[in-house]
């Protein structure tokens, strides 16, 4: 009977945990988000600015022929997920110490990653992954234009521009890919006033005049696919490029509004894909992505587009909901803190062959909110629930409908 009572006794207080915790302020949930990138962060960044990331930076991949570019796929991810907190700049608040630190870790990091005499000298040209990263590494550069390209020395730049170009040495695919070409070539019109204008454009007409399926949805090439291609690289890549071409005032840029609209459609449909508990559908490729199959989402957010149903706060709930669902196990990380192939853990077989450590770090694309100052209402709205929680606990959501 007492051990019968016992159990009722911690049933009953476990219980009251759950139930009457405080749920988290926006400016813990902001302290969680900068804790999780920095921990993935400071591999990558410590050992590029000091020439010893190919040295130190493990491999696992169920393939054993893509080493060579893991080290790029780190950099450029990275790169592309924490730039626009970069972006915000120095100041003489803690967090903005901690960001001058992490500027200058990575603008010393990407001179070794062009400088053909470091250690650390990436592989751009060769095919074919490359140019996946030499794209994220070049919107990584765009959007953090002030912090990171204007505080590279004129010699670095020279090297990027180099290594950028490089990577027309390879024919993309009919696919996604058309747009990690694209993408290259916006940030050299950026940065150069110049680009490969077939090349830039090619990939844009075909999502734009053959490979939208309806509903913010476009084909993966010509076919459609049931995965978070859309999140990871689309609807990302084909708005930013857009938005140079807008800027340079080329043809076809005038698409930007409309594809503005779409990805704020995406986003609704991403953030309604959150459950209550703070998990998402597992379907489809590169799932081991984890929390970069927000990144649609997240750039919503950043764009400040999200439909007016959608408050910023819902989005920061949902979102550290999940980051906590899929980081909660410790062996999301080895012993030397590198990110291992997983979804919530080391989970290898639920990764594609060309999946490897570095290709993980995509998961930082779902962390863009950080280029939100602490400031904005993302972060300063108390705990709001977000649109599955609000359903299934009863309460009225707006009504869903597609668009034209």
């Amino acid at each position: 009977m007492c051990k019968h009572y016992f159990f009722i006794l911690i049933t009953f207080v476990l219980f009251s945990i759950r139930t009457f915790a405080q749920p988290s302020t926006g400016s813990e949930d902001r302290a969680f988000w900068i804790e999780t990138m920095v921990k993935i962060a400071d591999p990558v960044l410590n050992n590029l600015s000091q020439g010893s990331l190919k040295k130190n930076m493990p491999y696992e991949s169920l393939s054993s022929t893509r080493s060579e570019f893991a080290h790029l796929e780190a950099v450029g991810r990275l790169i592309c997920g924490i730039a626009p907190w970069l972006e915000l700049g120095p100041d003489h608040t803690p967090e903005g110490q901690l960001r001058k630190k992490y500027i200058d870790l990575a603008v010393k990091g990407l001179k070794n990653a062009v400088d053909p005499s470091s250690p650390d000298y990436l592989v751009f040209g060769k095919p074919s992954q490359p140019l996946v990263d030499a794209a994220f590494l070049a919107q990584g550069l765009l959007r953090a234009r002030t912090q990171l390209w204007d505080n590279m020395d004129q010699q670095a730049r020279q090297w990027m521009i180099t290594e950028l170009k490089r990577s027309r040495n390879i024919q993309p695919y009919e696919s996604n890919w058309l747009l990690f070409a694209s993408m290259v070539e916006a940030a050299l019109l950026e940065f150069t006033g110049e680009c490969d204008r077939e090349r830039l454009v090619y990939g844009i007409n075909k999502f734009k005049d053959e490979w939208y399926k309806g509903d913010a949805l476009y084909g993966d090439g010509a076919d459609f696919h049931m995965d978070y291609y859309n999140s990871f690289v689309i609807h990302p890549m084909f708005t930013d490029v857009l938005g140079i071409m807008k800027k340079h005032q080329l043809a076809g840029g005038e698409f930007y509004d409309t594809q503005v609209k779409r990805l704020a459609r995406y986003a609704d449909i991403l953030e309604r894909f959150i459950s209550p508990e703070g998990t998402f559908p597992v379907v489809g490729r590169s799932i081991v992505y984890r929390f970069g199959t927000m990144h649609a989402l997240a750039q919503a957010c950043l764009m400040k587009i999200l439909p007016k149903h959608i408050k910023p706060a819902q989005v920061r709930c949902a979102m550290t909901a999940v980051i906590r669902n899929q980081l909660k196990s410790p062996q999301n990380f080895d012993n030397n803190g590198w990110l291992r192939v997983g979804f919530t853990g080391e989970q290898i077989g639920m990764s594609e062959t060309y999946i490897n450590t570095g290709s993980t770090y995509l998961c930082t694309m779902g962390l863009l909110q950080l280029g939100l100052p602490a400031s904005d209402e993302f972060w300063t709205v108390p705990y709001t629930e977000w649109t599955c929680k609000k359903a299934w606990n009863g309460q009225e959501v707006q009504i869903d409908h597609a668009i034209r």
